[in-house]
């Protein structure tokens, strides 16, 4: 099949009933790190076992290592075995091995993009790929404006004909709006922004996508998805894991530039936005774009009252002792680094108008999970006075992402018995019961669709200013008032007290969700015995 060459935010050129994408090479500037063996080597793979690869395909790999491709490729073997989220096809491997590609290169130095070029030249002829390339940008951010400008000034990033040329940026795509402003213009300069996917890998987790499924083709839910039902909602990225070897890159980042300004705001987008005009990627992401332009910026002094920092102390994470913060590798003894963040939002338009959203997320805190918890408004209590009912509690629907994927509602129901008395219940759906497990690295969705361009689940330049639009007027009341409390929270904890105080002001509380999932362990070991 010919690819159209794609105007800014055109429909896809395919769609989305499982045709191979058009043949291509894809380019890992940044190819001998973990990214690459970890999950962009074992991602192809699965997109292979899938038959969503196109057959004239190839891989060129681009790093410092003083490597040939054929050690490259002894190389990789060694890794798949590891990385591989399933046991690798011999066939299967033999096939995607006999396209892997090696070039060692400096990023800063003109002259390897030529070789580059000549490379590629000898891989299409070799491989029978048509001259489209998918460059992905596998690099410290420092080198994103430094590659693309040398790809283009190799002239390989000029569309003729119906050869294609796309960059894939890993993030941080910048620090603040400044720096991100500044690297928008360094990326127009060699490329139309057309031609640019900025990737969150957050966005390849299913539960994540389903999002849109869960809200738009379901017909009970949409109606009821606006201020005059829902009180507020909570999202949560809770990870029992410290900074592990990060230190260095965590210390530069912290929680809020880390999680909340890409993962956490497109879930939020997800969330909130409008019903787009179609799924096509302009529809979808100008909606999302629209979103976080809604969210109201916060002065100074709401910065002080709506947003919490914290830092991991010692303590336990199960029966296991961990080390503070502080005492990480790669971490200065007096980091003033943030490693927990909690914040009240408000979405300014008139679908979300006085719905406060709440977010947190950190660091060795007492489990993993990642969820989403939409709590409606509660029912008048007046049909059951003069019973034994003493509260209506409110509804809740649960977005679990991740370790644990799926969905569930809890509602009120009657208890067995002659005294009318209610109980909570929840009506579960769990992927991999419904649908089966599906073994993936997270990028295989987020792969293909930049080899079909379509940019659905991919940030435009406006939505990651509008990100950091938000975030810049916390960092900079940070920046002027430093920590004095820090570390103000014990390892296996759920965060700082703070974090419950901003919430409990509005007469609210966090979810708990160490106990939901311990009762959902339980009601599962219940029904396996029942069977």
């Amino acid at each position: 099949m010919i690819h159209e060459p794609t105007a800014p935010d055109s429909q896809p050129a395919l769609d989305r009933r499982g045709h191979p994408a058009d043949p291509c090479v894809m380019v890992i500037c940044g190819g001998g790190g973990d990214l690459t063996k970890r999950k962009l080597i074992p991602a192809l793979c699965n997109l292979a076992r899938g038959r969503l690869l196109p057959e004239h395909f190839a891989v060129v790999a681009m790093a410092r290592d003083p490597l040939t491709s054929q050690l490259f490729r002894e190389k990789i073997a060694r890794e798949i075995r590891e990385h591989a989220t399933t046991p690798v096809d011999p066939g299967l491997w033999d096939w995607l091995e006999k396209r892997l590609y090696y070039q060692a290169s400096e990023f800063g130095d003109p002259a390897a993009y030529t070789q580059l070029k000549d490379l590629l030249a000898r891989v299409d002829k070799e491989q029978g790929t048509p001259g489209s390339y998918l460059f992905y940008l596998a690099t410290p951010p420092s080198f994103f404006s430094t590659i693309a400008a040398n790809i283009g000034g190799a002239g390989l990033l000029n569309e003729e004909g119906s050869c294609y040329r796309r960059i894939v940026i890993e993030k941080p795509f910048g620090r603040d709006l400044e720096s991100a402003r500044a690297l928008n213009r360094d990326l127009r300069r060699a490329l139309g922004e057309s031609q640019i996917y900025r990737i969150d890998h957050y966005l390849g987790k299913e539960t994540v996508q389903n999002i849109l499924i869960f809200r738009f083709a379901n017909g009970i839910f949409e109606p009821i998805w606006n201020r005059r039902y829902i009180d507020h909602v909570q999202i949560t990225v809770a990870e029992d894991l410290g900074v592990e070897q990060r230190g260095g890159y965590y210390e530069e980042a912290g929680a809020l530039r880390d999680m909340v300004q890409n993962h956490m705001f497109q879930v939020l987008a997800f969330l909130a936005m409008e019903p787009p005009i179609s799924f096509g990627a302009g529809a979808v992401r100008d909606e999302k774009a629209k979103i976080l332009r809604a969210i109201q910026p916060f002065s100074p002094e709401e910065v002080l009252t709506r947003t919490v920092r914290g830092q991991y102390g010692e303590g336990a994470i199960g029966d296991r002792p961990v080390p503070a913060y502080r005492s990480e590798p790669k971490v200065t003894p007096d980091s003033s680094t943030e490693t927990f963040v909690a914040l009240k939002l408000f979405v300014d338009n008139w679908r979300w108008a006085d719905v406060p959203f709440y977010l947190r997320t950190g660091k060795r805190l007492r489990t993993r999970a990642t969820e989403i918890a939409i709590q409606f408004r509660r029912a008048p209590f007046v049909l059951f006075r003069g019973t034994a009912v003493g509260t209506v509690p409110p509804n809740q629907l649960i977005i679990s992402i991740q370790p644990k994927e799926g969905i569930s509602l809890r509602f009120e129901a009657k208890i067995p018995g002659p005294v009318v008395k209610m109980g909570e219940v929840d009506m579960d759906f769990a992927y991999d019961r419904y649908f089966g497990s599906t073994p993936s690295t997270g990028y295989e969705t987020l792969l293909y669709d930049a080899m079909i361009a379509d940019a659905t689940l991919f940030q435009r330049d406006d939505m990651v200013e509008a990100g950091w639009s938000i975030v810049d007027p916390i960092l900079d009341v940070w920046k002027a008032l430093p920590p004095r409390s820090f570390p103000n929270y014990a390892s296996g904890s759920w965060g700082p007290k703070e974090a419950d105080d901003l919430i409990s002001r509005d007469g609210r509380r966090w979810r708990r969700i160490e106990d939901d999932s311990r009762g959902r362990h339980r009601r599962d070991e219940d029904a396996s015995r029942a069977v």
